[in-house]
């Protein structure tokens, strides 16, 4: 059975009530950042710290508990219309200072969903028009292990770029690891964990057995 709902007047007054009062968030924050070129958005509870490394297009909305953390030698971009989802934590390095790492840079009407991670020690890029679903999580850094005298901590990290390129759509819980390049256009299924790169176009399901298919029709 069908049932259609009719969206009243004040479920737009509510809608924009809610927007508005984001708004104002989001014009108390402009001034610490870098740059804001437009409207800022920001939800209940959003952490930004190191707000003068942060550069932001138009329309770019950080939703409610999420945490950006700006710390890092090239700095947070966001592009035009980039939404950073419901708890989400962005960090390029430690809370203290420590192995400070490099940041990220995310293209135009792009988005990232509730409850991911993004440790951008390495540079991570992100293209534009790429849906990224919930609780994701991408590392561009792995720990050194090679000399078994030594703990694993004290022998520090390695960082490693991660680049995403235009139009992917990233399904919820998918891990993406160091060093890893995923094409232009791609599918990566829900749960997936990406070690290696991945060609443009490609479709890849499962993430114990993986299959991987072109998009393309030959």
């Amino acid at each position: 059975m069908t049932h259609n709902i009719t969206v009243t007047g004040l479920d737009k007054w509510i809608v924009l009530w809610r927007t508005g009062v984001k708004a104002i968030r989001g014009l108390l924050r402009k001034p610490f950042l870098k740059k804001s070129c437009g409207l800022l958005l920001i939800g209940r509870n959003v952490t930004i710290s190191h707000a003068n490394h942060i550069l932001c297009g138009r329309n770019v909305k950080f939703e409610d508990y999420s945490e950006i953390h700006g710390l890092c030698s090239e700095g947070l971009t966001f592009g035009n219309d980039v939404t950073i989802g419901r708890g989400v934590m962005i960090r390029p390095s430690s809370y203290y200072g420590g192995d400070c790492g490099q940041g990220l840079v995310m293209g135009d009407n792009s988005s990232i969903g509730p409850h991911s991670f993004i440790g951008c020690s390495g540079h991570i890029t992100i293209g534009s028009n790429v849906m990224i679903g919930p609780k994701c999580s991408m590392f561009a850094e792995n720990h050194v292990f090679t000399n078994t005298s030594e703990t694993i901590k004290s022998q520090g990290v390695k960082h490693q770029n991660i680049v995403i390129g235009d139009d992917c759509w990233i399904g919820s819980n998918v891990i993406i690891l160091a060093g890893v390049t995923i094409g232009s256009g791609c599918v990566i299924g829900a749960g997936t964990i990406i070690t290696k790169d991945i060609p443009a176009y490609s479709i890849v399901i499962d993430k114990l057995d993986k299959s991987v298919k072109s998009r393309r029709v030959s």
